[in-house]
């Protein structure tokens, strides 16, 4: 230690003896501006750009960076913190006033312990490293809640369209049998019957309606933006026919999980943790200080100036209290990320395996729906010509209406799940929506 010591006393002699003082700079990184978007997003990257901009966590995340850069410089400046200047002066005028004078000027800077740079830098460096991936774990949460939002407006659009189109043919459904009916080719009963369909067909509206509104602000509420006129879904995964779970190489499979950013985060973090731990072992003690002192007196008014160059070292001693409280909780810090980081592992994993037998379960179901609703919208066809005919009644004609709806409406929404659950997989695998 002694020679590390005499070593930087060499090196600041020169800039201690003409008084220079010694400051830490920081440079700043360029400040980031977020421009509101002329049009509502198109896509979905579009749209968690917007929700990023407006985003207090990944603002604040971002200005920290500036602060992580700012540590990395002043790691690697010349000492752990700036020189200081200290002024005392020395006379007699309100006792003897003989003449004593005495001016003291001291330049002090702290000194780098050994090791203890090389432990800052990398301390910074990996402080700078895990904030840019927790930036990056906030952009994926942000494209979760944004996929949600998503698919949820696009159900309630779809939900609220096959409404209204209910509505419609209910509508004309009325009018059809109420003149029929006053022409006497119906009972009234069946004019009962269509006018209580289009009672429910308009309150199925109305629910619709709301539902759709509720959506629309949720997604307004999450981006800044009005919901742009069309919902287009991400791209499905190559090859087309997802693979069940356990059907991936496991290093295949090890790599993706790595490549996660909420597991790159906590990786971050316990290499933080390390690093924090080495600078507390190579910073025992407070940082030594070396000072530049100049003096001049005299004794008298007749005795001329004595002047005087001196140098003093402080070295503080450790305090081993302080050192075992602060590696504590350093390695209580440690222990907690390295268990997070072996539970995320298995976490990551069962949500990948999840999202997998969902893509594979939704496109079986969507499949099933569309033969179901082929058959139910044949038999429509078949009853609506019957009744023309009026070889059925009005009541087996809407128990086929009610069928075809409910299969359109089945078959919309396992579309829509098919398309989420594309989304869900790009998720578990920890990927950003991009432009197609």
């Amino acid at each position: 230690m002694r020679t590390c010591l005499l070593r930087q006393i060499a090196r600041l002699l020169p800039l201690l003896l003409t008084l220079g003082s010694l400051g830490v700079q920081a440079q700043d990184l360029p400040a980031t501006s977020s421009g509101s978007l002329a049009s509502p997003p198109a896509t979905l990257a579009d749209a968690l750009a917007q929700a990023s901009a407006r985003d207090p966590q990944a603002a604040q995340l971002n200005e920290r960076l500036n602060q992580a850069q700012a540590g990395i410089d002043l790691a690697r400046s010349l000492t752990p913190g700036p020189a200081a200047v200290s002024l005392n002066h020395l006379n007699d005028r309100l006792q003897q006033n003989q003449g004593r004078r005495e001016w003291e000027v001291e330049v002090a800077s702290p000194l780098w312990l050994p090791g203890q740079q090389g432990a800052s830098q990398r301390h910074a460096e990996r402080t700078l490293a895990e904030l840019q991936a927790r930036l990056a774990l906030r952009q994926l949460e942000l494209a979760g809640a944004l996929r949600e939002q998503w698919w949820q407006l696009a159900q309630a659009r779809a939900a609220r369209e096959l409404a209204q189109q209910r509505l419609q043919t209910a509508n004309d459904l009325a009018q059809s049998v109420q003149r029929r009916y006053q022409s006497g080719d119906v009972a009234r009963v069946d004019a009962n019957l269509a006018h209580a369909e289009r009672l429910s067909a308009q309150a199925e509206a109305l629910d619709a309606d709301t539902a759709l509104l509720q959506a629309q602000q949720a997604y307004t509420a999450l981006t800044g933006m009005a919901p742009p006129p069309s919902l287009p879904p991400e791209p499905a995964p190559d090859p087309a026919p997802a693979t069940l779970p356990g059907a991936a190489s496991t290093d295949t499979a090890a790599t993706e999980l790595e490549a996660h950013p909420q597991w790159q985060a906590l990786q971050r973090a316990v290499d933080l943790a390390n690093s924090r731990l080495t600078l507390l072992d190579n910073s025992r003690r407070d940082a030594p200080e070396l000072a530049l002192r100049w003096t001049t007196q005299r004794g008298d008014a007749l005795s001329p100036y004595d002047q005087a160059v001196g140098i003093k070292l402080t070295v503080p001693l450790a305090s081993s209290d302080r050192v075992r409280q602060d590696s504590a909780g350093a390695r209580a810090e440690l222990a907690q990320a390295d268990r997070e980081l072996a539970q995320t592992r298995t976490r990551l994993a069962q949500a990948l395996q999840s999202a997998q037998t969902e893509l594979v379960t939704t496109r079986a179901q969507q499949a099933l729906a569309a033969q179901r609703s082929a058959l139910t919208a044949d038999n429509l066809k078949l009853a609506q010509r019957a009744f023309d005919l009026g070889e059925q009644d009005l009541a087996t004609l809407l128990r086929a209406r009610s069928a075809d709806h409910e299969a359109r409406a089945w078959l919309t929404r396992q579309t829509f799940a098919y398309q989420a659950a594309v989304s869900h997989l790009q998720q578990a695998k920890g990927l950003l929506p991009t432009q197609p």
